[in-house]
């Protein structure tokens, strides 16, 4: 069964680097299917179509036939330089319903958006649509930033050692079969804030370090058995200190092309508050990002 990919665009600069990177994956899997979706907004609000009827519809038709147009065209352009199937779709509405209704009804094996689009003063005001994807569609989603100079060769993995984080890297490894992986945990001492205000003494806390270290590189081996991939392709890293900010840091040290996670599950509430790791990752780091969940 081939591969599938849906690759959304609204035509702007970064959303080429999305399609782009889209194609080049397509190419990399001989009978991979590549679908560029773009979403029509509503050209004709209630009022106007009220006011004038036949304009309104005239308007809608007319931007219909060029989102067609330049899709095509991209189509053509994209399998030019990396000859592969691509399809077109249109979707119509708001982009987030557009785009769910086109999923819903052919779930691709990997979504792919860029991280910002052609509003971007509007999307970090009120969180960008490929956020917004996150939080509602259940299939994995590659979030491009760059522009793609060649296949991705070094994966960054931070791991939980959730089933969440478990489905993310199975589905790198699908996509990018030859790519280096680092597995990185981060870990910390469960009241070590409250110890060291206690006046515990420095060496007791870092003796609970050393253990906590120890535990998690168990773990990690435990994760790594479970994912039955060959073992050759992992680098293991445990950092201390808080999540978000060791990926970060980590991104940078070990030059990471794309950073690999499992979604989390937080409460909307809990969202709003902190934001989870994953949309801090995602909205901060330099490097593309691929989230995937658990079925």
């Amino acid at each position: 069964m081939s591969l599938t990919l849906l690759a959304a665009t609204d035509f702007s600069a970064p959303a080429r680097h999305t399609v782009e990177r889209a194609a080049q994956l397509a190419h990399a899997h001989p009978g991979a299917r590549l679908t560029l979706a773009h979403i029509v907004p509503d050209a004709a609000p209630g009022l106007l179509r009220y006011l004038l009827p036949g304009e309104a519809d005239t308007l809608a038709a007319r931007q219909h036939d060029e989102a067609r147009q330049q899709l095509d065209t991209l189509a053509a352009s994209l399998s030019a330089r990396w000859p592969s199937r691509i399809d077109t779709v249109l979707g119509e509405g708001a982009a987030l319903d557009g785009l769910a209704a086109l999923v819903d009804a052919q779930p691709p094996d990997l979504l792919v958006m860029g991280v910002r689009g052609a509003h971007f003063v509007r999307e970090w005001l009120i969180g960008s649509t490929t956020e917004r994807v996150l939080r509602k569609l259940k299939r994995p989603l590659l979030a491009v930033r760059q522009r793609p100079q060649a296949a991705y060769r070094r994966i960054l993995a931070p791991v939980d050692f959730s089933a969440h984080a478990e489905a993310a890297i199975r589905v790198a490894h699908a996509w990018l079969p030859r790519a280096d992986i680092v597995l990185l945990h981060a870990f910390g001492v469960e009241h070590e804030s409250t110890f060291r205000l206690a006046g515990m003494e420095e060496s007791r806390i870092h003796d609970y370090r050393i253990q906590a270290r120890d535990a998690a590189a168990a773990e990690l081996e435990s994760f790594i058995a479970r994912l039955d991939l060959p073992a050759a392709h992992f680098t293991r890293v445990l950092a201390h200190g808080p999540a978000s900010l060791r990926i970060l840091e980590h991104e940078q040290t070990t030059d990471a092309d794309l950073i690999v996670m499992g979604k989390r599950g937080l409460s909307m509430i809990e969202e709003m508050l902190l934001g989870s790791v994953t949309q801090q990752v995602l909205a901060r780091a330099s490097s593309d990002v691929l989230i995937a969940a658990a079925a």
